[in-house]
């Protein structure tokens, strides 16, 4: 692969433009050939739990649950934050395909040297 790529993603239905475009950006990161995580932290471990965006169809865009799977089956990784999820009482046991519980030490750990990143 080129390089890495982090996406760090805290929004969920809350700005659902900004998640849709934060997954149509991990896409093109990972059709690019980068070894890509999508980290999501705050609000947007929401996007975690099976059938959540599954409503989620912004303007303009594929519908989000169509981009977090193509993200996952072309080799992305979601990373989901642990504390915050606990934080929402949400299940660890219901996650979407490719998702799994991960620390910040995680993201850090993935990083390393120069590895760009975005946020929304």
């Amino acid at each position: 692969m080129a390089g890495k790529f982090v996406i760090s993603l805290t929004r969920a239905k809350d700005d659902a433009d900004r998640a849709t475009v934060a997954f149509v950006v991990a896409n093109a990161a990972v059709a690019g050939d980068k070894d890509v995580v999508m980290f999501l932290s705050l609000e947007g471990v929401r996007l975690s739990q099976k059938g959540y965006a599954d409503d989620v169809h912004e303007s303009g865009f594929a519908p989000l649950k169509e981009l977090m799977t193509n993200f996952v089956n072309a080799g992305g990784k979601i990373y989901v934050c642990t504390p915050c999820l606990k934080k929402r009482n949400l299940d660890e046991n219901n996650l979407v395909p490719g998702a799994i519980m991960a620390g910040g030490a995680k993201v850090v750990e993935f990083m390393g040297e120069a590895c760009p990143s975005l946020s929304y």
